[in-house]
């Protein structure tokens, strides 16, 4: 057990968290979710003993061992891989380090002393290190041939794999992880995932991705106000009685046995869902403590994010033919043939991100193909939110208003009045709306871009990465605007549940032409025909 008492964090004037106390039990998994600056990765900074509290103190019963995932991609860049997997159990590593110091030493006074060292060992089956580090690689993706290489010979992908790997390594008692599905793949990720559902110690994870956090989660521990409060139940479970008990406050005339009746259908629907999931087992724990008495409404704001379409798009949408790009690093994508139909909301995907930002560049204008071509319908209109959104920022002078300003459409959008009123809705109020455009965050340059995304008022939308950066709160309110918006949408994202909830088609595009199935993004992933084309095509 992991304990916190009266824990105090100020910066400055900021107080970060204010006299926090709570516990962190056995076998539970914690996603730690709140607004961005709430303090998240403060916190697990504190209980994992890098940062020092303002006042109070962080307790891990006597005997118990915690790993972290480092977030310092440099750290073991003179290590060799395998070496630096064993050495997240540091118990273990220093003890093999003596006895090969030792050995490398020998003398017979020595011997009795390394005797003593191998009992130890033995106990913590240290025999079987090695070989057990190897299968958790193979298990990241890491193959064989790349375990004796130094980290410094790794690319970034590979080394997030291997201090994951580190992290899990030796089965440790509390876990701390913070975004450990940044720059993995769906597939390692579902690995990740089936890995910590039926992991029996404490899990403590910060995360934006909420397919992660509902596959993995027992409790939700929401930072608000500076202090935390746990909820029993996954992501989902948390966002949707949040939003059940909201309208329910605003409900003044409802009696309070209703209320209660509408919380308790609403865990029992709940449940039985879960129940059905591929985690059913792992997550059984976690549906017998679900309570209505944990449903709370949530304080957290959410941006309006509402598209809306000038006018209809007709039946021709957009039909590409033989299109090809190369770039100094080889092929991106040949010979790509699609015809998109009205209404189609298609996640694009490639095991080269770099395919696909060229995709969107070339089908919004901005860049021109090696060969074929593209033919976009007279009634459409496309709005693109690219990857790389520093060219319209450049212009630091602006604040908000001024900056949205330019892409009103009639002479009301760009009345004063309007503009506030709009940028109120996307969490920009007040003096936020005066801040310069060269003073923001990634996160508010996305609610941004999107902001000048609506005021286009497009039947098509071309978004590259646009959860990048975001809060939940965003990633949630543009998740259920896409679903909702009547005409075409084309999109790239690294979260699952945003793919699984808004595709009905995927299209990969790869070096060897295109794979193209209308299916959910799961049937895609787990489609057997699908795999064989994947390896065929790249």
């Amino acid at each position: 057990m992991l304990s916190v008492s009266n824990l105090s964090v100020q910066f400055g004037k900021r107080i970060l968290f204010d006299e926090v106390n709570t516990k962190f039990l056995h076998g539970n998994c914690y996603g730690i979710i709140g607004a961005n600056g709430a303090g998240k990765s403060t916190f697990l900074k504190i209980i994992s003993g890098k940062m020092d509290p303002t006042s109070g103190h962080v307790s891990l019963e006597s005997g118990k061992r915690m790993s972290v995932l480092t977030q310092d991609h440099y750290a073991f860049d003179d290590f060799p891989v395998l070496e630096t997997v064993v050495m997240g159990n540091k118990d273990l590593f220093a003890i093999k380090s003596e006895i090969d110091a030792l050995y490398a030493n020998y003398t017979d006074e020595n011997a009795d002393k390394i005797g003593e060292l191998q009992v130890k060992f033995e106990e913590m089956n240290g025999w079987n290190a090695d070989s057990d580090a190897a299968a958790m690689l193979s298990n990241l993706g890491i193959k064989e041939d790349y375990h004796y290489m130094l980290m410094s010979e790794l690319d970034g992908k590979q080394k997030v794999r291997v201090l994951i790997a580190q992290a899990l390594f030796g089965n440790p008692d509390v876990l701390i992880m913070d975004e450990p599905t940044n720059d993995l793949d769906f597939e390692t990720i579902a690995w990740l995932e089936n890995f910590l559902a039926n992991f029996d110690n404490t899990v403590i994870v910060v995360s934006h991705d909420r397919h992660f956090l509902d596959a993995v989660c027992t409790h939700i521990s929401d930072i608000d106000f500076g202090k935390i409060n746990h909820f029993s139940g996954n992501y989902t479970f948390w966002y949707e009685s949040s939003q059940l008990a909201a309208k329910q406050r605003a409900q003044q005339n409802k009696k309070a046995e209703d209320k209660k009746k509408e919380l308790e259908d609403f865990i029992r629907r709940f449940s039985a869902n879960v129940a059905k999931s591929k985690q059913a087992t792992s997550r059984k724990k976690m549906i017998e403590k679900l309570n209505v008495d944990d449903i709370k409404p949530s304080s957290r704001r959410y941006p309006a994010i509402i598209f809306k379409s000038e006018r209809e798009a007709g039946d021709q949408i957009l039909n590409i033919e033989g299109l090809s790009k190369t770039s100094n690093e080889g092929v991106l994508f040949s010979n790509i043939n699609i015809n998109l139909n009205k209404g189609d909301k298609i996640a694009i995907i490639s095991k080269n991100s770099k395919a696909i930002s060229a995709f969107y560049e070339i089908i919004a204008g901005g860049k021109k193909s090696d060969a074929g071509k593209f033919d976009w319908g007279v009634t459409t209109t496309q709005s693109y939110l690219p990857l790389d959104n520093s060219s319209f920022f450049e212009d630091g002078t602006l604040n908000l208003v001024d900056w949205l300003r330019q892409y009103a459409q009639t002479e009301e959008e760009r009345e004063e009045v309007f503009l506030r009123g709009f940028l109120g809705k996307m969490i920009f109020s007040g003096e936020e709306a005066l801040k310069k455009s060269n003073v923001l965050s990634g996160g508010e340059k996305v609610r941004c871009m999107l902001s000048r995304m609506m005021m286009k008022r497009a039947n098509i939308l071309i978004l590259d990465e646009p959860t990048n950066h975001l809060d939940l709160e965003s990633i949630q309110a543009l998740n259920n605007s896409l679903i909702n918006f009547p005409g075409t949408v084309l999109f790239s994202t690294h979260d699952h549940e945003f793919a699984q909830t808004v595709a009905d088609r995927i299209i990969e595009i790869t070096p060897n032409g295109v794979i193209d199935r209308e299916s959910s993004f799961d049937e895609y992933l787990t489609d057997p025909k699908v795999k064989e084309l994947r390896e065929k095509m790249y």
